[in-house]
């Protein structure tokens, strides 16, 4: 009996993982993120779909996980859950904006879900938060079932602007203090916003001493794409790094951003003050902020020969 059971347990995993590989949701009970995996797929829990809308640009998809809260995912792509979000959208707003000394206008690209808006929001001096979302069907549905960053949305230091990033920064000169690219991944509606092109249009909408910050992958899956960002931003840029954060729901477990700044380094103006008065945070703190730039050698080797 013990034998036959072994052998049906056997034949079972053998059948799943033979179907996983021909569908990204296939495993009962299981949401399967297959397009992103650079052959490390990504498997989350999961009760009911939501919703499910195709916009004019991507499919937006809504899940309720049984451990992670509400998941967003964008053309089969996991974008967010409820429970680790604060991982990557605390670290994305509140390193470059404790990093420069006074920042008031700050624009956020994609990042249409709220959640790096919401961060940026906590700092006393940002008097402008401008998000340049190109799909409104993500802010509407985050509305929906993000109620954490709902109210964002409708605060009045937050202006909204529904257009390809890409064109819009063309007409941002000299205006921004901290940019904060909260873009989706380098293919579909974000393939645009890893080229050379934009890192130039970047630094020209910054104001003298800004900061921006992008969203440049896992340095696990994803190191030449970070190496040639690297190489961009050092011609570019007086400082240029990059920093990463844990996100367990990301491919790999990790994600990082590039850090480009025209005058300030990551460290000078770190401030215990101005980081207690952000309130209760659920990721970032000092230590955090100076430990995400601490790279393994294996992208230090990489960066250095480009």
């Amino acid at each position: 009996m013990k034998r036959t059971l072994n052998l049906f347990f056997m034949l079972t995993l053998v059948v799943s993982f033979s179907a996983m590989a021909m569908s990204p949701r296939v495993v009962p009970g299981f949401y399967v993120e297959w397009p992103n995996h650079n052959g490390i797929p990504t498997m989350l829990e999961v009760g009911n779909r939501l919703e499910c809308i195709h916009s004019p640009f991507q499919k937006i998809e809504l899940y309720q996980t049984t451990q992670f809260g509400t998941m967003m995912v964008i053309d089969d792509v996991i974008m967010l859950t409820q429970r680790d979000n604060a991982g990557y959208h605390e670290m994305a707003a509140h390193v470059p904006l404790i990093a420069h000394p006074n920042p008031k206008k700050v624009l956020v690209v994609g990042g249409g879900d709220g959640g790096t808006i919401t961060q940026v929001l906590k700092h006393s001096s940002v008097r402008e938060v401008v998000l340049c979302e190109i799909d409104q069907t993500v802010i509407d549905l985050s509305k929906k079932y993000f109620p954490e960053f709902a109210p964002s949305f409708d605060n009045p230091r937050v202006t909204i602007v529904v257009e390809d990033a890409a064109h819009y920064i063309k007409t941002q000169k000299d205006q921004f203090d901290v940019i904060c690219v909260d873009s989706t991944d380098p293919f579909g509606p974000g393939e645009a916003l890893f080229t050379e092109e934009f890192y130039k249009d970047i630094a020209a909408a910054l104001t003298e001493d800004g900061i921006a910050v992008t969203q440049s992958e896992s340095m696990f899956l994803y190191t030449d794409l970070i190496a040639k960002l690297y190489a961009y931003n050092r011609a570019m840029f007086a400082y240029a790094s990059y920093y990463y954060t844990v996100v367990p729901t990301y491919p790999g477990g990790t994600i990082g951003f590039s850090f480009c700044s025209k005058k300030h380094n990551p460290f000078d103006h770190i401030d215990a003050q101005r980081i207690a008065a952000l309130g209760a945070l659920d990721y970032y703190n000092e230590g955090m902020h100076r430990a995400s730039f601490q790279l393994p050698q294996f992208l230090i080797d990489r960066l250095v020969t480009g």
